[in-house]
């Protein structure tokens, strides 16, 4: 009898055990990209994931640990749904491109933990990515508080990284830092540390197994906060980490923090070529939708700006005067008024200068400080912004004189409080019908699609830093080229570029042509370029009028050819034209044969240089461009 009983015992376990796989596989619909889902021997739950069979992220935890519950080890799964077909089409004001149709297998998890208590894991794979978040289903009006997210990266040691570090929060001028200004380490090891000791901001680029992966998050509400990588030395993986204890609004929350239900941030993975992750729209796929009802106010297009080059001084009501002219001759949109505009010109001129501008067919943006107690920054108007009560009263103020946007300044890094603060400042900004750019600033992971009225974003180490340091200027080349390839992939990019005169002070390492390609390659909804009245009038005038005309919302995007942080190609199309460019990051000339195929028009132009200057020639769609890239120069091609 006992052995009767202890055999169907055992048909019972088999036949449990064949009913509950313990490892699941989600696949994109081409098939090219595949999880592989399973709970580790401590009930953790992991993840692998393969790009065409190939293992580009090895075994990797999943899970988040709440002050209240654990949701990372001692799990057991209660569901795994079939593949849900997720699609959505929306479209840009700004960016790469203008519409976007996102198609994504979806695949939900269902885990409780040892209370019984739930968590679902909710992954989305498309045919470029992989995008993964965690879900509360519970209801519960007690706040909720995350103490760490567990979520890894753990790749090959033979992988390669390209990564920015974080900086130290409360370092640098004024204790403006973090503001995701550092340059890149480039093409090191995977578990590489980062000097300053804060690791390592998105996106994250890697190479591994022939394959070119991109890290980031998007879909940051104002329940959690800015994440980052650091390399967990246990784990042997990159891990999510939350910000340093510095980086909050006054006497806010620094760490997640919710009622339930409550969904967590995106991860995303871009996974395949460069090609991939170039013309990849991950990033705004995965974001919220706008909230913005009417967006009739919002316009992108170009701005002058005296402050990059002329600096404090030249925020006065005779330069500004000078640089609305300079706007309206160059079909620009836009001109920038820069830190101080309260006082030294003050409220009754700004008026007349915004009366003046709209004459001219230009609106005025104006600077301000966000800045309260977080650092001792003294440029003003500051704390004018801290409250809502504040921003109306602010806001309408500006209504009334005229002024289209705000340039908005020296932000407190990524704690929960303080990206609360930036949804709060977007809403307030789109209610009263501004446009906005965000500077010393978090990156904005995807908002510029839930709110459209942000045009741009710093978040980079841009221009204004090579006016000021030569080592930094000797940089420049490497690190434009490689930005198109992480930090301005998914989102707008406020790095004013292009100076084709002289820099005071500085020598420029950079050419006359691969300086005139940035304002195209850069994807920013407002471009505020650096270049003068002064030094624009020396140029020639095919190349004015090529300035004239350089959209800076795209219909589409295509990438040529290049390698991070030594050369780019890229392509962008507006209505039946096509906009073809290039930069040369490295001091070795690069000469490069391009298929015109793809182009509508028959003839176009292109300009580069030799050794007397721009030149300006021909090209035509039925052959091959050939084109030759100086040591840190560059060209464009228009057709």
């Amino acid at each position: 009898m006992k052995k009767i009983v202890l055999l169907a015992f055992l048909a019972l376990s088999l036949t449990s055990f064949v009913g509950k796989p313990t490892r699941y596989f989600f696949v994109n619909s081409d098939k090219t990209i595949k999880i592989e889902f399973s709970l580790n021997p401590k009930k953790t739950p992991s993840y692998k994931v393969f790009f065409k069979d190939k293992l580009v992220v090895n075994t990797s935890d999943l899970g988040i640990i709440r002050e209240d519950a654990n949701f990372y080890t001692d799990l057991k799964i209660v569901t795994v749904s079939k593949s849900k077909p997720i699609q959505s089409n929306y479209s840009m004001l700004q960016g790469k491109r203008k519409k976007i149709a996102y198609a994504a297998n979806q695949y939900t998890v269902s885990l409780q933990n040892n209370k019984g208590e739930t968590m679902n894991i909710i992954f989305q794979v498309s045919h470029d990515g992989i995008a993964l978040r965690y879900h509360f289903p519970e209801t519960s009006t007690a706040i909720k508080k995350i103490a760490e997210e567990k979520t890894t990266y753990n790749f090959e040691t033979t992988t390669k990284a390209w990564l920015q570090p974080m900086s130290k929060a409360k370092t640098g001028w004024k204790e403006t830092n973090p503001s995701y200004e550092e340059h890149y380490a480039m093409g090191v090891p995977a578990n590489t540390k980062p000097a300053i000791g804060e690791g390592w901001v998105y996106p994250a680029l890697f190479h591994a197994n022939d394959t070119w992966v991109l890290i980031s998050e998007t879909g940051l509400q104002a329940n959690y906060c800015g994440s980052r990588l650091v390399y967990n030395d246990t784990a042997k993986a990159m891990q999510v980490t939350f910000p340093q204890k510095e980086e909050i609004f006054p006497n806010g929350a620094l760490n997640p923090e919710s009622v339930l239900p409550w969904y967590t941030p995106w991860r995303i993975i871009t996974i395949g070529s460069l090609k991939t992750i170039t013309e990849s729209t991950m990033g705004t796929d995965l974001a919220d939708p706008s909230t913005v009802a009417d967006t009739s106010f919002i316009k992108s297009g170009i701005a002058s700006w005296s402050w990059v080059l002329l600096k404090d001084e030249s925020v006065n009501y005779e330069t500004t005067h000078k640089f609305i002219d300079y706007a309206a001759a160059m079909n620009w949109p836009y001109c920038l008024i820069d830190a101080d505009w309260d006082t030294r010109i003050g409220d009754e001129k700004m008026k007349e200068l915004s009366a003046y501008a709209k004459g001219k067919n230009v609106k005025l943006l104006v600077w301000y400080n966000s800045s309260g107690a977080w650092n001792s920054t003294e440029y003003h108007p500051k704390s004018k912004l801290i409250t809502h009560a504040d921003r109306v009263r602010e806001f309408t103020r500006l209504n009334e004189m005229g002024i289209a946007g705000v340039k908005v300044d020296f932000f407190g890094g990524d704690g929960q409080s303080m990206i609360a603060y930036y949804h709060d400042m977007l809403t307030d900004a789109a209610a009263h019908k501004l446009v906005i750019n965000l500077h010393g600033a978090t990156l904005p992971r995807g908002w510029q699609r839930t709110y459209p009225n942000l045009l741009t974003t710093e978040a980079v180490k841009g221009y204004e830093y090579i006016t000021f340091f030569q080592d930094i200027a000797d940089l420049a080349p490497t690190h434009c080229a490689m930005l198109p390839f992480a930090r301005n992939v998914f989102d707008p990019m406020d790095f004013t570029p292009m100076v084709l005169d002289s820099i005071p002070n500085i020598t420029r390492k950079t050419t006359p042509a691969f300086e005139l390609a940035l304002p195209v390659l850069f994807l920013s909804g407002i471009q505020h370029m650096a270049e003068t009245p002064d030094g624009m009038a020396k140029m020639p005038a095919y190349v004015v009028d090529y300035l004239k005309d350089i959209p800076t919302n795209w219909d589409d995007s295509k990438f040529i050819d290049g390698y991070p942080g030594k050369y780019i190609i890229m392509a962008r199309k507006k209505d039946n034209i096509w906009h073809i460019i290039g930069i040369n990051g490295e001091a070795t000339t690069k000469e490069i044969e391009i298929d015109l195929s793809f182009v509508t028009n028959s003839k176009g132009f292109s300009i580069a240089e030799d050794e007397n200057g721009f030149q300006q020639k021909a090209v035509s769609k039925s052959t091959k461009l050939k084109v030759t890239m100086k040591p840190h120069g560059g060209f464009v091609v228009k057709i």
